[in-house]
């Protein structure tokens, strides 16, 4: 692939100024084909701009025909690496876009003994599942997550108890007493006792295709015991 094919297959979605729902889905699945290291998707964007200064300059169209393209490179030039990837102590991921729903899925799906997650609302049944194959499977699951958003419409923290997975929440809170009146807003996983995950991103479908968020994965040692250490502290508290 070089930037003349890449230029040949983006001048069809700017015909008529916009890049659709399906243009985006179209170019998903060409970058991944055709694209599929960060090099080459740098060689994507730019083709990009160079087809946005032949056209109209300035034009209100071209300008939102070229965010929608760029929203559909950048998710997919930060997907994480493979979960077996040697040499790779951290990463990170970004939304909007999937590459933080990927990160967290891959990582889910790839624990063998313990998920420890504590995590403010979880909704997105994409990463619900993982969680449920993963306790099915044997893993040791234990789940932190707020108890007002655990009532929230479309939380899945009624089906891991269900399923026998164990569950805390922080303290409802009282007036008296403002040590337990805020939320429980952590949004982080020790995977395995060896890896974690931390960052803004919920784990709700809003938070891949609207905001703006972050996952890091590490395995750094230190933060890896300085997180585990703290699920401990609040396991042991709720």
């Amino acid at each position: 692939m070089n930037a003349a094919d890449a230029e040949r297959f983006l001048s069809a979605t700017l015909a008529d100024g916009q890049l659709t729902g399906g243009e985006k889905q179209d170019l998903a699945a060409w970058l991944a084909e055709h694209a599929p290291t960060d090099q080459l998707r740098g060689v994507v964007r730019h083709a990009a701009f160079d087809l946005a200064r032949k056209s109209a300059p300035g034009a209100a169209a071209v300008l939102d025909w070229l965010e929608g393209v760029m929203r559909a490179v950048a998710p997919v030039a930060t997907q994480p690496p493979a979960a077996d990837a040697p040499g790779l102590p951290a990463t990170v991921a970004f939304a909007p876009g999937e590459a933080c729903l990927n990160l967290i899925v891959r990582r889910l799906s790839a624990a063998r003994k313990t998920l420890d997650l504590c995590v403010f609302t979880i909704t997105d049944d994409r990463i619900s599942r993982p969680i449920l194959d993963a306790h099915r499977r044997g893993v040791k699951v234990r789940i932190i997550s707020d108890n007002d958003k655990a009532r929230d419409p479309g939380s899945d923290i009624g089906r891991f108890r269900e399923a026998g997975i164990p569950v805390k929440f922080d303290p409802a809170g009282r007036p008296s007493d403002p040590h337990t009146a805020g939320h429980m807003h952590h949004k982080f996983a020790v995977v395995d006792g060896g890896r974690l995950l931390d960052g803004s991103y919920n784990w709700t479908r809003g938070a891949a295709e609207v905001n703006y968020e972050n996952v890091v994965d590490t395995t750094d040692p230190g933060l890896v015991a300085a997180f585990a250490a703290e699920f401990g502290r609040l396991w042991k508290t709720f």
